[in-house]
């Protein structure tokens, strides 16, 4: 089980999502992203080190820090996410 933290950013992200797909996503991120996190794919370019979640048409960006610890640093729709 992992530890889940946000980075500041994130809050402002899910200012501009509609209530009801920060539940879903808030919910999804508990019960899948804290489990195995090795299933999900890692990013490329400047973006390394970096690995995603997609629930629906948003992605999560986080990170693994250590071997307990994740950290969220970006919650964006697909079009915006890697900009």
């Amino acid at each position: 089980m992992f530890k889940i933290t946000f980075k500041k950013s994130v809050a402002k992200d899910l200012k501009q999502i509609s209530k009801d797909q920060v539940k879903r996503i808030l919910d999804k991120i508990e019960t899948e992203l804290s489990s195995v996190l090795e299933q999900f794919p890692e990013l490329k370019g400047k973006f390394a080190g970096l690995r995603k979640y997609r629930v629906g048409d948003y992605r999560i960006i986080f990170a693994i820090i250590g071997n307990d610890t994740v950290l969220i640093t970006r919650i964006k729709h697909r079009k915006e996410s890697y900009k």
